[in-house]
């Protein structure tokens, strides 16, 4: 399968939490990137991570070439040329930077967006920034889209302060860009709120192609009690799955998820018998948890599964 991004990090403060080293990561196929990486660390403002942490909100980078990117040699070798940074803070202090990186090439279709609400037009969002691949009447209709508090999926996690999942977009009315998404091929979309505190908010949106998915498998957990449960899930191929999920639950502290929920961290895993369930039957192998937080207290977790 064909997927949209191509390597995910995790980049962590180290003990003095002056710096950020490397934590976790997929790589796939490209091993001599993973190589190149592992012994990297960012002062604060430094790279595309140390960006992200300084500026406080995700940034996107759309080409290393004459950039502050500092594995441009490394990501050109292997065919990287785009990388998306999201911070996850609890308050001020930065937990973690999960990084997003891309390559181009003619079958690349999808998108990661970052919307604000800048200071002339506090009550809507705008495209800050994002990455289209071969989208680009997509990417030239999106920044020309001005999204109300509470409409398209952007605006409902703003609203909810919830992530909003969507399947079937060309024909959802949550999605003000439906007509454009289906002549895109785009099907799926994810917005996660975050930084969603006082008056300059920032929303991630994943829309992924049927032919380059963001990922096979997109749920989105929430805390019910002393438990984290299921509230909905998208997956590639339709099965028994999804039922299965309806009737789990997670206790905070066991498994990937809990810890998770217990840290505020994100997370990779190449193990998934830490979710509970078997993946072999999805054809799963990998999965990245991003906890949702505001004001110190974790309000969902997103998981993408490959």
């Amino acid at each position: 399968m064909k997927t949209f991004i191509k390597v995910i990090e995790i980049w962590i403060p180290d003990k003095d939490r002056t710096q950020l080293v490397f934590g976790s990561g997929l790589y796939g196929a490209f091993s001599e990137f993973k190589s190149a990486s592992e012994q990297q660390h960012f002062a604060y403002d430094e790279g595309l991570p140390g960006k992200a942490w300084a500026q406080g909100h995700p940034i996107v980078l759309t080409q290393f070439e004459h950039s502050y990117f500092k594995r441009t040699m490394a990501a050109k070798k292997a065919g990287l040329t785009s990388g998306i940074a999201l911070p996850i803070f609890s308050g001020d202090f930065l937990l973690a930077v999960v990084l997003f990186l891309c390559g181009d090439d003619e079958f690349h279709a999808g998108a990661i967006e970052v919307w604000t609400n800048n200071l002339g037009q506090k009550d809507s969002l705008r495209v800050m920034d994002g990455y289209y691949g071969t989208l680009e009447n997509f990417e030239n209709s999106s920044r020309m889209v001005s999204m109300p508090k509470g409409k398209g999926i952007p605006g409902l996690a703003w609203e909810t302060g919830m992530p909003v999942l969507v399947e079937d977009i060309g024909k959802a009315n949550e999605f003000i860009r439906a007509a454009d998404a289906q002549l895109a091929g785009i099907t799926t979309g994810i917005s996660i709120p975050i930084g969603n505190e006082g008056t300059q908010t920032y929303v991630m949106t994943f829309l992924s192609a049927k032919d380059t998915p963001i990922a096979k498998r997109i749920q989105i957990w929430v805390p019910e009690g002393n438990q984290l449960v299921c509230r909905q899930g998208h997956s590639k191929n339709s099965n028994d799955l999804a039922e299965m999920f309806e009737t789990l639950t997670v206790n905070k502290g066991v498994g990937a998820l809990g810890r998770v929920w217990l840290t505020g961290m994100p997370l990779i895993t190449g193990n998934l018998e830490d979710a509970d369930y078997k993946p072999e039957l999805d054809n799963l192998s990998s999965m990245l948890a991003i906890p949702v937080i505001q004001e110190g207290k974790l309000r969902a977790i997103v998981t993408f599964l490959f």
